[in-house]
């Protein structure tokens, strides 16, 4: 007599197997969701450190003018605006690009847009007064990437 499987025995496994996948699928796009929110927070971190610190550069050199631009050249965090002796230092090592889906950045006039992945809300920042922070600090969005 020869041991095989039975065709009840294939079509359970098959339907486990699908019950599982559907649990499971949703929760790996979530979990990508979240691992585009923590790059984001992880880039606002980046950039407000990085103003910071041109910010002190410029004060130890003398040189007090107000840094109001992050993207001059190519990407949204490029360089920033130019100081006093027309010099425009990185802002970050790699600059961030622009793109116009969700969970990416892109310039919006004097913002700085970054798109939820989760909803793709815009949330937009700004650099006021040598400080990048979000516009509307009271949204929950807001909230998330600036907690």
């Amino acid at each position: 007599m020869k041991k095989a499987f039975t065709m009840i025995e294939l079509v359970f496994v098959i339907v486990v197997i699908g019950i599982l996948s559907s649990i499971a699928i949703p929760r790996f796009a979530a979990t990508r969701d979240d691992a585009e929110i923590a790059k984001a927070i992880a880039t606002i971190g980046a950039v407000k450190s990085s103003v910071a610190t041109e910010r002190q550069k410029r004060a130890i050199r003398g040189d007090y003018t107000v840094i109001n631009a992050l993207n001059v050249g190519g990407g949204v965090f490029n360089r920033f605006s130019a100081d006093k002796d027309g010099v425009s230092d990185k802002v970050l090592e790699t600059p961030v690009q622009g793109c116009a889906s969700n969970g990416c950045w892109s310039v919006a006039g004097a913002n700085y847009v970054y798109m939820m992945p989760t909803s793709g809300n815009p949330v937009p920042f700004t650099l006021n007064n040598g400080v990048f922070e979000c516009v509307n600090q009271a949204d929950a969005d807001c909230i998330t990437l600036t907690q």
